[in-house]
């Protein structure tokens, strides 16, 4: 049994023109269970306080209502708006398909973090371009593209909370918080991927390979949350845990409506999409920007090690052991670190080799 998710289908797309344009095995014995009451808490510290609403409730706030324009196939496409990305996927190899932007380059396309088993996939920094063009060897097929405005849309009303939420110390950004569009998670009127949730065993760091010095990480988390969820067909954004190089924390997956991030109030570890074959059971938190030669702020990195080292006391782990993984559903087994790269597990740069170089240090600092 497989745990990824089914094969992309788009729910807007629209067609080239003849001339090409398209517009540890299970968790340790006795480990302490995630309950609000020792997991979530307000910023004012109280231990019960709900971590998505805070003890003052809810205000309005607005954010620019996410802008796609979908197609299929290669060729040109115009977009009638500036996309600040574009979102692809695409059948056969995983690598070989190639864009350019408006008066720009080829740009040759890798996976970067996201994993797919069946082709590739890509998410790339479209520089408020509004056309772009796509191109495919003969072992590639089946190519979608998806333009992204995560800056510029109509205002979008959320409820976000009054006071800031914090995960035992460690403050973050609720989904509403940074704009997520919960109508996304649904496809022909369901939910697209169900929420599962099984013991956590191990922790999965990764970057999103996005362009660093990000202006405006609210609308890259928004971004990459499009691509996971429609342009992958993964129905949800894939990480758990998202942090920028100011030392913001996001939350990141769906985990259901009792005001724990990631976890059920059952203490069980809601299933992501960061790490193909390795799912269930593994937490995947992702510093936003492109780590292979430059590392994190010292401030994500901070935040990095804190969000582990509550997590990991919680849930008994110890993040400096070696571990054997068991994939709970498709019985895979794999000796591993408690807090691992994205690396270990698949043929892939993410989480940047200066992160990954810097994972025995998060490791050593978490454990204390």
């Amino acid at each position: 049994m497989s745990e990824s998710p089914t094969p992309p289908t788009h729910r807007r797309k629209r067609s080239l023109s003849r001339r090409g344009a398209i517009g540890a095995a299970a968790a340790v014995a006795g480990a302490a269970a995630v309950t609000p009451a020792v997991f979530a808490a307000t910023d004012s510290g109280d231990s019960t306080g709900s971590a998505a609403s805070g003890s003052s409730g809810t205000k309005p706030e607005k954010f620019p209502a996410t802008r796609t324009e979908a197609a299929t196939g290669t060729g040109e496409a115009n977009t009638a708006f500036a996309a600040s990305y574009v979102g692809l996927r695409w059948s056969g190899a995983k690598e070989g398909a190639a864009i350019r932007l408006a008066d720009g380059d080829w740009q040759t396309l890798a996976s970067g973090c996201a994993a797919v088993e069946d082709g590739g996939t890509a998410l790339v920094a479209a520089q408020s371009a509004t056309a772009y063009e796509v191109k495919a060897p003969s072992d590639i097929d089946g190519v979608r593209s998806l333009a992204i405005d995560t800056i510029s849309g109509p205002a979008h009303t959320f409820e976000v909370p009054s006071e800031p939420t914090r995960v035992r110390g460690v403050r973050y950004l609720s989904r509403p918080a940074w704009g997520a569009d919960e109508s996304k998670r649904y496809k022909d009127g369901k939910v697209n991927s169900p929420e599962t949730y099984y013991p956590l065993q191990i922790i999965t760091v990764h970057h999103t390979a996005t362009p660093n010095d990000d202006p405006d990480p609210a609308a890259t988390v928004r971004a990459i949350y499009e691509y996971h969820a429609i342009t992958n067909d993964w129905g949800d954004i894939g990480y758990h845990f998202l942090i920028d190089e100011a030392g913001a924390v996001y939350e990141g997956r769906y985990s259901g409506d009792d005001g724990i991030p990631a976890f059920n109030t059952d203490g069980d570890l809601v299933t992501g999409f960061h790490s193909v074959g390795y799912n269930s059971g593994a937490l995947g938190i992702a510093l936003i920007g492109t780590l292979q030669e430059k590392g994190p702020t010292d401030a994500a990195k901070a935040s990095l090690i804190r969000l582990i080292k509550v997590i990991s006391r919680f849930k008994g782990l110890d993040p400096q052991a070696q571990v054997t993984y068991v994939n709970p559903v498709s019985g895979v087994k794999k000796d591993t670190h408690t807090v691992g790269g994205h690396r270990d597990y698949f043929a892939t740069e993410c989480p940047g080799q200066v992160m990954y170089d810097l994972l025995t240090e998060v490791r050593a600092a978490a454990a204390r």
